[in-house]
């Protein structure tokens, strides 16, 4: 499975080439952001039956309803939901104040960074329509 942020250096890093080195039937779950993966590669890796895959994020949010994955057989789709749940929110906060006493204290933050440019302005969350 894979668990990353994207950056500058890995967008995309995870394409046809790796999928087809994956033993045949291998599992591929994507729990981070989609933009880690050539979705489409991925995509066709799972249609051609080379492996089967599950993910919580898509290249596009909120999935839209003609999207191809909703319909591949072998594509396990979840709502992103873990961040949402209560011992998520308290596990978060402490971990924000640890590396806020570790910057008082001179220290480097262990799960902080700094924010890179043009991943924040790809990650910003799109306007959702309401019907």
């Amino acid at each position: 499975f894979v668990v990353a942020s994207v950056t500058s250096e890995n967008q995309g890093f995870l394409g046809a080439d790796s999928f087809a080195k994956m033993r045949k039937g291998a599992a591929f779950i994507l729990l981070s952001r989609a933009g880690v993966v050539d979705f489409q590669a991925l995509m066709q890796a799972v249609k051609s039956g080379h492996i089967v895959a599950a993910s919580d994020v898509f290249p596009e949010e909120p999935l839209s309803a003609g999207h191809p994955v909703r319909a591949l057989p072998g594509f396990l789709r979840s709502a992103h939901r873990a961040g949402a749940l209560d011992i998520a929110f308290k596990r978060m906060g402490d971990m924000v104040l640890e590396d806020m006493d570790l910057v008082d204290r001179g220290l480097p933050p262990l799960r902080s960074k700094r924010a890179e440019r043009e991943t924040v302005s790809r990650m910003r969350s799109k306007p959702v329509d309401r019907n």
